[in-house]
């Protein structure tokens, strides 16, 4: 029989609704309930707007523990999202539901589109948020007091916080259980989830090979591929024209026409990504040059000041001072390497 610590239990309320994206719960459902294996730390509770089963994206029907009226003080609500439009899932109930249980929580979360609940309460105005990039301009557009953070995983701003779709629900969960019992114990969950220690909140919803324009061809799509999956490698146009089996001048007008640049500048770029969320996941400069094929930390320092006008250094302590707001210097990352 595992120990654990006795510590007070947290209620984590998750509110859910007819066409509530079933990952959006479900996965940052399981970090607390798997955090409860190493602290007696959490009561997860599912409530609806009415206390009546919901249906769900992947069409189950799933009970709830009551309403959202009846369902007492949390210490965490969250708000998931929907595949449905938000025009569609944001109803007076839904608004009724969270507006109430924003009163009787210490901090209140939204997953994906669940940031349109929050908005449309104001709650957001002043604020800085996220959500899922393909909502991010139709929320700005919207809600133009909310400052929204269009390429960050989640977002902390006071007591409010906010993540994009499916997995970074499961990042900003994790975040949480770290805020309320520490680093190991969230390390001992992201391993038994055989998940990543949580993401950093700045860091970029899209990875370098998800960023920019995108290969049309299987070849620079291998090529691609392989620049990502070893970034540190050093790579030339000589040695990828050679795995690609064409000429270093074809392999570079292909990349000229699909991505607009050349073989050399798309692998300054994936290392810059690299490096980057090495930083965002606690790595020195030195380890995060390194490791991201810049050889040593003067040549990730002239990156960084080429790109962000700022040293690593400078922009790691920005990262550490303020935790998940850091999706502030995101969209100059994005902005740089595009």
């Amino acid at each position: 029989m595992s120990s654990f610590a006795v510590t007070p239990r947290r209620r984590v309320g998750f509110l859910v609704f007819d066409g509530v994206k079933m990952l959006d719960f479900a996965g940052p459902a399981e970090v607390f309930v798997e955090a409860n294996q190493s602290v007696s730390g959490y009561e997860v509770v599912l409530v609806s707007p009415d206390g009546s089963p919901v249906q769900t994206s992947i069409g189950g029907r799933i009970e709830v523990s009551g309403s959202a009226a009846d369902a007492g003080c949390f210490d965490t609500v969250v708000i998931p999202g929907s595949e449905l439009p938000p025009a569609r899932f944001v109803t007076d109930q839904v608004l009724a539901a969270a507006c109430g249980l924003s009163t009787r929580t210490r901090r209140l979360a939204s997953i994906c589109s669940g940031a349109f609940v929050l908005a449309q309460l104001g709650l957001l105005d002043g604020r800085r948020a996220t959500t899922h990039w393909k909502f991010t301009r139709e929320l700005a557009h919207r809600y133009p007091a909310t400052d929204v953070q269009p390429d960050a995983i989640f977002v902390r701003d006071g007591n409010l916080y906010s993540s994009a779709g499916v997995v970074a629900g499961v990042d900003l969960a994790l975040a949480l259980v770290e805020e309320d019992h520490g680093a190991e114990i969230t390390r001992r969950v992201a391993q038994s989830l055989v998940v990543h220690m949580q993401r950093g909140g700045g860091q970029s919803q899209f990875s370098a090979s998800l960023s920019g324009p995108v290969p049309r061809s299987a070849l620079v799509r291998r090529v691609v591929d392989l620049i990502c999956s070893d970034p540190a490698y050093p790579h030339t146009v000589q040695t990828l024209a050679a795995y690609a089996q064409v000429s270093a001048r074809h392999l570079a007008r292909l990349f000229r026409a699909e991505l607009e640049q050349s073989p050399a500048q798309y692998v300054a770029f994936v290392r810059f990504c690299t490096a980057r969320d090495l930083l965002h996941a606690g790595y020195s400069v030195t380890e995060a040059a390194i490791a991201a094929g810049f050889g040593n930390s003067e040549a990730l320092r002239r990156a960084f000041v080429a790109r962000l006008g700022i040293s690593p250094r400078k922009y790691q302590q920005r990262f550490r001072t303020t935790g998940s707001a850091v999706a502030s210097l995101a969209e100059d990352t994005a902005r740089a390497v595009s």
